[in-house]
């Protein structure tokens, strides 16, 4: 089996579990004032008016970092006493990047921009 395929499962398991914390995360602005979220995250990266007294703000986030890969191995080796069996683990970490984009809605109240829902991060961003 190659390394790769062994992964996949976990790596898909971790990006829905990631997603999962990226809606709390989210949904815990809504109806909070816009401010809020900058003040966590930044000022966007970009804003949209979607219509008449609403609109979209978007941060990008990036991410970076290295997965750990175990592979067993078997095997024999001979000695003095005859042969022996043994069983080994290698671990090598591979490197992964990615970009997200998220975007919060607001709609305009009194004086400032509160926050009215969000849309999901796409699939493996956190």
């Amino acid at each position: 089996m190659s390394p790769m395929k062994k992964i996949l499962p976990a790596l898909l398991f971790i990006v829905a579990l990631i997603a999962g914390c990226a809606t709390t995360i989210m949904e815990g602005y809504v109806g909070k004032p816009i401010t809020e979220v900058v003040l966590d995250y930044g000022p966007p990266v970009n804003f949209l008016d979607i219509e008449q007294g609403r609109r979209a703000f978007q941060w990008r986030i990036d991410s970076s970092g290295y997965i750990p890969m175990t592979t067993p191995s078997n095997g024999s080796i001979y000695g003095a006493g005859g042969y022996a069996s043994y069983t080994s683990t290698t671990t090598t970490y591979v490197p992964y990047e990615q970009s997200c984009l998220y975007t919060m809605t607001a709609t305009w109240s009194g004086e400032t921009w509160v926050v009215d829902g969000f849309r999901q991060p796409r699939l493996g961003c956190m």
